[in-house]
């Protein structure tokens, strides 16, 4: 009997717990009351279990129809995403989106055109990286994901097409009490190259034999920029950031922005471009996503000025 049931009797058993009684479900599913009525009874019958409690005006969800209530929902959801992906494959719509993001991208850029992507895009899954320097473009290469996010290398293989995106900001910071944030004026690469750099490394081939904003001789090598983040908030060296990841220690005096001989006072801008394969170009989900991205503003306001302590503040009143 349980072969039986139906997703209309599903679906008009969650309409009538929704909508709060079989009068008001009936509305809703444009059916006579009565037929809403048979259509539970039956349901009833087949899995042998009492979903309502009638005895009052309204019917009322017994204990074991709020169990059932559970994976009813779950079966139309399921249901409605199989129709969804179905219909999305049909019309050439990709069944899943793989992207790889640079680990310098706002996270929260991502995060959000996700969820703008779950809304428009329900039957597609979507799979995200997150990977430093050429990790960001390896798996590109190799076709396990379709689409990258990339920031770090300066030059793109011959074989992906590519389209710019908003630059991020990024500067060079080091924790306020480090001996290079106390440094007079524009510091000199020398001075840099005395003190320990902590630097992103890259877990692909593709920048082997080749540094990128390595200035000093003493580095200690991090593949996460998490735990960079927080080797800088510790003092263990110095080193570079984007904008959007440090702003609130700075403007809270944790890290200090160094200013460094050649460099400007906002610090450099790092160009991000979406790339792809030239034989695979995005799907409609994909094309939607590197569109997305496109529009969407990252911070590349000015940089915070560090607070103002007891003493700055005394000095100031004195002049």
């Amino acid at each position: 009997m349980l072969d039986a049931v139906s997703l209309d009797q599903l679906r008009t058993f969650i309409a009538a717990v929704d909508e709060g009684s079989f009068s008001a479900a009936s509305r809703k599913l444009l059916r006579a009351q009565s037929v809403v009525s048979e259509t539970i009874s039956k349901l009833e019958e087949q899995i042998g279990v009492q979903l309502f409690d009638r005895a009052g005006r309204y019917p009322k969800l017994t204990a074991a129809g709020s169990a059932v209530l559970g994976d009813a929902r779950s079966i139309i959801a399921g249901v409605d995403l199989l129709k969804a992906r179905a219909k999305g494959m049909s019309d050439g719509l990709e069944p899943e989106l793989s992207v790889v993001i640079d680990v310098f991208y706002p996270i929260d850029a991502i995060t959000q055109v996700a969820k703008e992507f779950r809304q428009n895009y329900p039957g597609v899954a979507l799979r995200i990286y997150v990977e430093a320097l050429g990790g960001a473009i390896q798996p590109v290469l190799d076709g396990r994901c379709s689409i990258g996010v990339i920031g770090s290398l300066p030059v793109i293989p011959d074989t992906l097409a590519y389209e710019r995106l908003p630059g991020i900001a990024f500067l060079m910071v080091a924790a306020r009490d480090h001996a290079l944030a106390s440094y007079r004026g524009k510091i000199p690469k020398e001075a840099l190259a005395k003190h320990t750099q902590i630097v992103l490394t890259d877990r692909s081939e593709l920048s082997s034999g080749r540094e990128f904003g390595v200035m000093s001789s003493s580095t200690w090598r991090l593949a996460d920029l998490f735990a960079k983040h927080h080797f800088l908030l510790k003092g263990l060296g110095w080193g570079g950031m984007p904008l959007h990841a440090v702003r609130k220690d700075l403007e809270e005096g944790r890290l200090a922005v160094l200013p460094i001989e050649d460099v400007p006072p906002d610090g450099l801008m790092l160009p991000m471009s979406a790339v792809w394969q030239t034989k695979s170009p995005p799907g409609p989900a994909g094309r939607w996503f590197v569109d997305r991205l496109k529009q969407f503003p990252v911070d590349t306001g000015k940089v915070p000025k560090p607070p103002v302590t007891r003493k700055k503040a005394k000095r100031s009143a004195k002049t």
